[in-house]
């Protein structure tokens, strides 16, 4: 059996970690398994799963790229483990510390994947501009989740594409469901929800999803805002603070994490994106694949428009005009069943796997005839 080394952060539930997991379900484990380094001392939401599957998880203290003690710990995991001659690394900028030490340390194949069109413009920033121009010298392949992410991220290297594919036959439009889960919401059948799925980090621009909030209510006072993900945290917490300070905590539901994110899809009228940067948001695909129209930053990749669903607006407009546009979109909109559409757009996790599986394989095979002919 072929195992592949995923070298992550950690293995809560986010979009890079959720796009893994679910190649990792669907790929041939009799053929392939996957087994996870991760940077944090825990196992994460993911790991009882991983577990299940079949897979291993590895703990390494957070990566930092100036520390010889953590460079030396990682060498000494790849001496360790010599069986990984695959290795899959999504770290974003600092992975060329990563695949550096893996080449030291004899692995072969070392896969670069980029996640994001940008990276948060705070302290760290120009030192990982500085690791990033050296990824594509240490990785023998690139792989982005959409043109803008390698394109930022490989600074003109050429790199293939892998979908943030889903299962599209998860996310098919059903009232019935959509009834459901707003009574299990306490939603009445006339609110207006808009809704939004990802963890409270920077790039996701929360602030000013309350601001459009605000002036949401303002127009369409019997609208609720429900926010899908990780509400711990000192931002989630800010975020609290401030819609408290505007006085519509009744409107607002922190669900947390959840696994039944299909289900909320279905309870929603909106979904609103306004970040300042992305990849492939796997949940704007599966947003397209509920029929939810989509109100998106124009920092979000056009390429993530894959139905007519989705509608840009520029973050310079102000709060009002958001509010403004999301009212017209819900209106507009006839929900309907377009999870065809985006497994037409080659976004169903079925196609998309069998084709990593192809591609793991070929890696593996390519190095075996390169062994052999060393050994001739």
């Amino acid at each position: 059996m072929l195992r592949i080394l995923h070298i992550v952060t950690h293995m809560n539930r986010g979009g890079l970690e959720t796009m893994i997991m679910n190649y990792y379900q669907r790929i041939d484990r009799e053929l392939i398994q996957f087994d996870f380094l991760t940077h944090r001392p825990y196992d994460g939401d993911y790991g009882e799963e991983i577990k299940k599957l079949g897979g291993i998880i590895y703990h390494l203290p957070i990566l930092n790229p100036l520390s010889r003690i953590y460079k030396k710990k990682l060498g000494k995991f790849f001496d360790d483990h010599p069986h990984y001659q695959i290795i899959h690394v999504h770290q974003d900028c600092l992975s060329s510390v990563i695949l550096k030490v893996a080449e030291q340390h004899g692995i072969k194949v070392r896969i670069a994947h980029s996640h994001s069109a940008s990276q948060d413009k705070d302290l760290k920033y120009p030192v990982k501009l500085f690791y990033r121009h050296f990824i594509s010298r240490y990785a023998t392949e690139l792989i982005a989740c959409s043109k803008a992410a390698g394109n930022w991220m490989f600074c003109g290297a050429s790199f293939r594409v892998l979908n943030n594919a889903i299962n599209t036959a998860e996310y098919k439009y059903d009232y019935k469901k959509r009834l459901q889960t707003r009574e299990k919401l306490q939603l009445k059948k006339d609110e207006f929800v808009v809704g939004h799925v990802g963890r409270f980090s920077p790039p996701k621009n929360h602030d000013f999803l309350i601001d459009i909030f605000y002036q949401l209510k303002l127009l369409h006072p019997n609208s609720k805002l429900l926010l899908v993900g990780d509400d711990r945290g000192e931002l989630a917490n800010k975020i609290k603070h401030k819609v408290r300070e505007s006085g519509f905590s009744d409107s607002v539901i922190f669900t947390g994490l959840r696994k039944d994110v299909t289900d909320l899809m279905q309870a929603m009228d909106v979904f609103v994106f306004p970040s300042f940067y992305e990849g492939m948001p796997v949940t704007l695909i599966e947003a397209q694949a509920s029929g939810l129209p989509c109100v998106i930053s124009d920092k979000v990749p056009i390429e993530c428009k894959k139905t007519e669903l989705v509608q840009q607006m520029s973050l310079t407009s102000s709060a009002a005009e958001w509010a403004k546009l999301i009212i017209k979109k819900g209106r507009e909109t006839v929900r309907q069943d377009t999870s065809d559409l985006i497994k037409k757009a080659g976004f169903d996790i079925g196609d998309n796997a069998k084709w990593l599986q192809q591609y793991y394989l070929e890696k593996a095979e390519k190095i075996a005839r390169q062994e052999h002919n060393e050994s001739i």
